[in-house]
């Protein structure tokens, strides 16, 4: 009798732990394939010379994926790893190693999609099926209180329905051992270079450098806890944990459960706004995937995109070289160039001032932050944009931030204060 084998196509998923595709496959099958695909539409330069993905965030992925492949190897498997495109290496390694199914976790922003989609139908031709899982949000899908077509697009609405009717499942037990058949190339991890980026360059007034990888992800979690009051936890004010949920080292649910455990077992005070978190990146995904295209249009939800300045390239280019004269501004500016990440409130900031003061084309930004930021992720990304802009899902409840707020209420603005006087903006 034939052993079965399941391809596991690894994608923002980049863990063994609450991993529902990996559980599932080990659990069904005698051997798993695992799979991850660098994919060059990815890293493209677009006519600009921008990046589709930065310096910092593609070396957080390679580190990453190298991660996973290491603790595959601890449960005595392996990683594939292929650059090229996914609709043609899935279904030839399918085909190579006799594979009966491909898993693979379900995105919603409309590049992943469309990607799957292609995969999809390969593997029809050849007669076998692509499953699709639901992994990367806090709560499941199909434990919302209301079908995706009637998700409410006000968030407190959501919030407040999400929370009374709907509870957190468990995590994916871990599998303890992976199976794979004899594979002949494993494959190289790509370099940078040769995926076409840069080498990042790391600044020596960076607080903190982001590595990529479960195990990684897993300690900062653990740290985040870390910080002890009067016998209790009171934890950080800010986890910086969206790097790696971003892609997929660490589960929101294994986040969720760990803060109730720290609840129970420590008082941990803080958990109420790590929740919150994660409850606005479930709803930005749940919204993608009952919108889809309309979050990339300069409209939006809108019948009319928001007013634009006549020389908004020229304002752009200062906007994005933190050369627009308002010091906390280009603070902030000076650090996301700098590292790949700046605070919450400083993306918020960042983005009212271009769409609010500066009169820019509000996509103009969101598509600078694809390609700076590590934690980048469609959903979140575009979704807090168009929401800033006030062309989003939820364009009634605008935010407006006070670009000049006091720098001692910041975080670690100060640190990338312009060495000298800026240019004033037009």
């Amino acid at each position: 009798m034939s052993e079965k084998t399941i391809l596991v196509w690894f994608r923002n998923d980049l863990r063994i732990h609450d991993n529902e595709i990996l559980s599932e496959a080990v659990r069904k099958a005698d051997n798993i394939l695992p799979v991850y695909v660098f994919d060059p539409y990815y890293f493209r330069t677009a006519d600009s010379g921008s990046l589709k993905t930065g310096s910092f965030r593609a070396r957080f992925l390679v580190e990453s994926v190298a991660d996973l492949r290491s603790n595959l190897v601890k449960l005595g498997g392996d990683l594939i790893i292929r650059t090229g495109d996914p609709a043609e290496i899935i279904p030839q390694l399918a085909e190579e190693y006799h594979v009966s199914e491909v898993y693979h976790h379900r995105e919603v922003a409309p590049e992943e999609t469309e990607v799957s989609e292609r995969v999809e139908a390969a593997l029809w031709k050849m007669k076998l099926n692509l499953k699709h899982f639901i992994g990367h949000t806090m709560y499941h899908k199909e434990d919302l209180p209301f079908p995706i077509k009637d998700i409410p697009d006000s968030f407190v609405t959501f919030k407040k329905k999400v929370e009374r009717d709907s509870n957190v499942r468990q995590v994916t037990a871990s599998p303890e051992i992976v199976s794979t058949p004899l594979i002949a190339d494993s494959g190289e991890l790509p370099t940078l270079a040769g995926l076409g980026v840069p080498e990042p360059v790391d600044d020596a007034r960076a607080t903190q450098k982001y590595t990529g990888g479960e195990t990684v992800a897993l300690e900062q979690l653990q740290q985040y806890f870390g910080c002890k009051q009067s016998g209790k936890v009171v934890g950080y004010a800010a986890s910086r944990l969206s790097p790696w949920l971003a892609v997929g080292c660490l589960s929101p649910r294994e986040v969720y459960w760990e803060v109730v455990r720290q609840q129970r077992e420590n008082h941990f005070q803080n958990g109420d706004q790590l929740m919150l978190d994660l409850l606005w990146r479930d709803y930005f995904r749940f919204m993608f995937k009952k919108h889809g295209q309309k979050f990339f249009r300069a409209e939006g939800f809108n019948s009319g995109a928001p007013e634009a300045a006549s020389n908004q390239d020229e304002l752009f280019e200062q906007w994005k070289n933190g050369e627009t004269g308002v010091a906390t501004i280009d603070a902030a500016m000076h650090e996301l160039n700098a590292t790949g990440y700046i605070s919450n409130y400083n993306r918020q900031a960042l983005a009212a001032y271009l769409t609010n003061e500066l009169k820019v084309d509000w996509t103009k930004g969101a598509l600078y932050f694809e390609e700076k930021l590590i934690d980048y992720s469609p959903a979140s990304n575009w979704g807090n944009w168009a929401f800033i802009a006030g062309v989003g899902s939820d364009s009634k409840s605008t935010r407006y931030f006070n670009a000049t707020k006091p720098l001692a209420q910041q975080d670690s603005v100060n640190y990338w204060l312009p060495v000298t006087p800026s240019k004033v903006s037009a």
